[in-house]
């Protein structure tokens, strides 16, 4: 089907070559052979009166057109797919479908393991696949590349719909052989003149430490950065180091290593975790009862996780 000119069919052809920017791989993924694919490029530089993808080494590389242009494609072909093409008719006891999420290992202790635990009880046959939030959130959501994103409000899109999952303040953590806290409490001056473990796995978008130096005018000493909540308490434990944590994440470790959790010395303001799905997806029957499936599920079970977890001598 042509529209001005345009061969239709050749969108999704077009999206998947700047995506993958390879007429090879773009090929294996649109099943098509590599001479079909190359073909379709030439068609479409054609159409466009621009490269799209230019050889640079061994590599290709988009034109600013292509840039432009990926954004748009995707766009539409989400529309597309979200408002017009027909889906089976959803039975979730029977649905087979991957579902992407983004979301943090502090998110799976504190609700998600559980909710998804629930989830597969009705629905056996979905697949989950959990990633970690490393890469922009919004992009990959902007792109369709994720069904969901559970993170803190802070770092999402304001221009697709989301729900409030639950709130988390913080406490700080040592190990209970710490020389250094020889109390239940800890003061400002002390917190400052210990070495911190501190986590960060966002390549951009607001941090914590932008936050405490903006508020109290000078940086924690920071020993050891980690990308992973759940990698925290192993590096405290035998040490004199400090971390702040998720409370809920910091009772479920302290019930099974030795660590001693102590009240902040400083007001921190509660983190807001949000679940977010494209705009496109609003009418999609599976995603909907998934996305109710979650909502409902840590509404009712939040925290359970910590008062199940064993105790360990």
């Amino acid at each position: 089907m042509r529209f001005k000119g345009l061969d239709l069919n050749l969108l999704v052809t077009l999206d998947c070559l700047l995506t993958e920017r390879s007429v090879s791989r773009a090929a294996e993924k649109l099943c098509l052979s590599q001479s079909a694919t190359s073909g379709a490029l030439t068609r479409l530089r054609e159409y466009f009166e621009d490269e799209l993808l230019a050889q640079l080494g061994r590599s290709m590389v988009m034109t600013p057109r292509a840039m432009e242009l990926l954004p748009a494609v995707r766009n539409v072909l989400l529309q597309v797919e979200g408002t017009i093409i027909k889906r089976p008719e959803f039975d979730y006891t029977t649905a087979k479908r991957e579902i992407r999420i983004i979301a943090s290992d502090y998110m799976l202790i504190a609700a998600l393991s559980d909710a998804i635990r629930a989830i597969k009880l009705l629905a056996p046959d979905l697949h989950f696949n959990l990633i970690s939030p490393g890469e922009t959130p919004r992009e990959l959501l902007e792109r369709g590349e994720v069904e969901f994103v559970a993170m803190p409000d802070l770092y999402l899109s304001t221009e697709h719909p989301s729900a409030h999952l639950f709130s988390e303040d913080y406490r700080a953590v040592v190990w209970t052989g710490n020389d250094q806290v020889a109390s239940d409490t800890i003061s400002l001056s002390e917190f400052m003149k210990m070495r911190h473990v501190v986590v960060n796995y966002l390549k951009s978008g607001p941090t914590f430490e932008g936050w405490f130096i903006e508020r109290f005018g000078t940086e924690r000493m920071i020993e050891v950065t980690t990308a992973s909540y759940s990698t925290v308490p192993f590096l405290i434990v035998n040490t004199n180091r400090i971390a702040l944590m998720h409370r809920r994440m910091a009772e479920v470790f302290a019930r099974m290593m030795p660590l001693k959790m102590l009240m902040p010395p400083m007001e921190i303001p509660q983190i807001h975790e949000t679940l977010q799905w494209h705009i496109y997806n609003n009418s999609d029957e599976c995603l909907t009862w998934i996305r109710h499936q979650l909502i409902n599920h840590i509404a009712q079970n939040i925290g359970q996780a910590a008062i199940d977890m064993p105790i360990y001598p």
